[in-house]
């Protein structure tokens, strides 16, 4: 296997307008012809203040910049990207773009609002008005959901800080199988179904070596659970794929994992997360049927100290892309540790890329 050819930045923050933060953590780069590119993202100027948005152009070049307008009307017809139907406060990150075979796009992403974090999917006929296909019966919920008590925590083996939140009388309360972290990607199948990979949680104390103090989750640690769908809205219970074994330091999370499906097999990037020094890595993986996971290599597979620029954390996008005859790997970089307490300079995290002959 070859090695990245790095690129440099591709989309940084635009501090004048007070944006810090850009992320095309889970999200998909689509080339539109030989130059041009749309690249989906998060864009924040960090706390609870964060959207969803694409940018289209030749990548490192002045690219045109698509922010959602959000609306709670339940349909608009909207010359700009309108994501429709959301509740007003509830704020969108993390988005998954895909088209169905029907020629509908799909939007999956993570919403936020008060006493809400669960994963929502918006269809959409054009590409520009998205519409969520029902807020209040959502793919997945968190752990901190309002829809989540704690007797549904403790259900699911975890015994987390929150309190019971007061759910409005017209919305279910959550299915225990549905309860997962955030970090989540969604793959449209050859025969039409639909697997998905996130974060499942694991409680333990204090005792445990793999609690971590100075993480902000101590005592939670992320392994990587796959589900699959039928309609891409209603998903199975969540089956263990990926977690560290006796090989792995003992700090060490499974913080997410990004595939790229090929005619050999899944080519996977594991988000390698090593607690203890609060970094974020790029780890390949491969997997024959997406159930069964060979991790052979089990270190960085681009190196975050190529450069001089200070990085920290590595976040992978939904996929890489075979274009141009090369894997094109859009990703995060961030200048600082996953709990925020290191950094070199004021905080920041931007798109970069990085190519490849070969991925196996």
């Amino acid at each position: 296997m070859n090695c990245w050819k790095k690129y440099g930045d591709i989309l940084v923050p635009q501090t004048e307008r007070n944006i810090h933060f850009l992320s095309n953590f889970t999200a998909a780069a689509e080339p539109l012809d030989d130059e041009n590119w749309r690249i989906w993202y998060s864009a924040s100027s960090g706390g609870a203040n964060f959207n969803i948005a694409f940018a289209e152009g030749v990548p490192g070049d002045n690219m045109q910049e698509h922010t959602a307008i959000l609306s709670p009307e339940k349909s608009i017809r909207n010359k700009q990207f309108t994501i429709c139907n959301l509740p007003e406060g509830w704020l969108p990150t993390q988005p998954v773009h895909i088209v169905l075979p029907n020629g509908t796009q799909r939007l999956y992403f993570w919403a936020h609002g008060p006493g809400v974090v669960r994963y929502l999917a918006a269809d959409s006929s054009d590409g520009i008005n998205y519409t969520v296909v029902d807020p209040y019966k959502p793919c997945l919920y968190h752990p901190c959901d309002r829809a989540v008590s704690m007797e549904l925590n403790e259900a699911a083996g975890l015994v987390i800080g929150k309190k019971d939140m007061e759910r409005p009388t017209f919305e279910q309360a959550a299915d225990t199988n549905l309860i997962c972290n955030d970090a989540t990607n969604v793959y449209l199948l050859d025969d039409g179904t639909f697997e998905l990979y996130t974060v499942e949680l694991i409680q333990v104390d204090k005792s445990d070596p793999r609690y971590i103090t100075h993480d902000n989750a101590a005592g939670l640690i992320r392994v990587i659970e796959r589900r699959t769908s039928k309609d891409g809205l209603n998903w199975s219970p969540g089956t263990r794929v990926l977690e560290p074994d006796s090989q792995d330091p003992a700090d060490l999370q499974f913080y997410y994992l990004s595939v790229t499906h090929t005619p050999q097999g899944r080519i996977g990037i594991l988000g390698h997360y090593g607690v203890e020094a609060q970094t974020m890595d790029l780890e390949w993986c491969f997997s024959k049927d997406g159930i069964n996971w060979e991790r052979p290599n089990r270190t960085p597979w681009l190196n975050r100290d190529e450069d001089a620029s200070g990085h920290y954390a590595y976040y992978a996008p939904h996929k890489m892309v075979f274009h141009q005859g090369e894997w094109w790997l859009f990703y995060t970089a961030c200048n600082y540790t996953h709990n925020h307490e290191k950094s070199s300079g004021p905080l920041q995290s931007k798109i970069q890329l990085a190519r490849i002959d070969q991925i196996i």
